[in-house]
């Protein structure tokens, strides 16, 4: 990560919480009374190839026996996520926390969404090449593929066709937007993606990566 693109990241991080802490607050309040604790979901995630770190989100589905919450989220899971959480997740305001991973240096505001473990381990040639950037809370992949992402995924009926879509269908075209990305990556394009981040999230339109 450039020192440029480090600045530009605590300088936006900071802002947002400034900005964010009082409203933030009052939703830890209702979601506390609405869907009691744990009101986060922390969840292990890949920033390079044998460097894990803690990833923080809101919690968005119903609590599971340990193991439940394992592997990648499609439709075989559905039925756990709570209607406050969709609401989260459709605002992204689930991914509020994650200015927590910023502040670390764990994400940037901009690359490829932090990978599970076990695709890392699977696709090594792959993630070897795609965390050459550090991962980020939005990214060239997550705002053009995600919603086609999300469709293949929903379809899935059990963790097992779940993994096999998400391993054939979604880790090589992502991976081959974030390296366009990571090919072209300036301090612009980084702020030309967190605004039309920004403009998908606004009230009316419907996003999430």
């Amino acid at each position: 990560m450039t020192p440029a693109k480090r600045l530009l990241d605590l300088t936006v991080a900071l802002l947002l919480i400034a900005v964010l802490a009082l409203p933030f607050g009052l939703l830890l309040l209702w979601l506390l009374w609405r869907e009691g604790r744990p009101l986060f979901y922390v969840a292990e995630r890949m920033k390079a190839p044998g460097q894990p770190f803690d990833l923080w989100k809101l919690r968005t589905m119903r609590t599971a026996a340990p193991g439940r919450n394992a592997g990648v989220s499609g439709g075989d899971k559905a039925n756990r996520v709570t209607a406050t959480g969709r609401l989260l997740r459709r605002t992204r305001l689930d991914e509020v926390p994650q200015l927590w991973n910023v502040l670390r240096g764990d994400m940037s505001f901009v690359g490829p969404r932090p990978p599970l473990r076990e695709y890392v381990e699977r696709f090594p040639e792959i993630y070897a090449q795609v965390l050459q950037s550090r991962p980020g809370i939005t990214g060239l992949a997550s705002l053009h593929f995600h919603r086609h992402e999300e469709w293949l995924l929903a379809q899935c009926r059990t963790p097992q066709e779940t993994d096999a879509v998400y391993a054939r269908r979604c880790v090589p075209r992502k991976a081959r937007l974030d390296l366009i990305y990571q090919q072209r990556r300036t301090i612009w394009l980084d702020l030309a993606l967190m605004i039309e981040t920004a403009a998908k999230v606004l009230p009316g339109r419907r996003a999430r990566h």
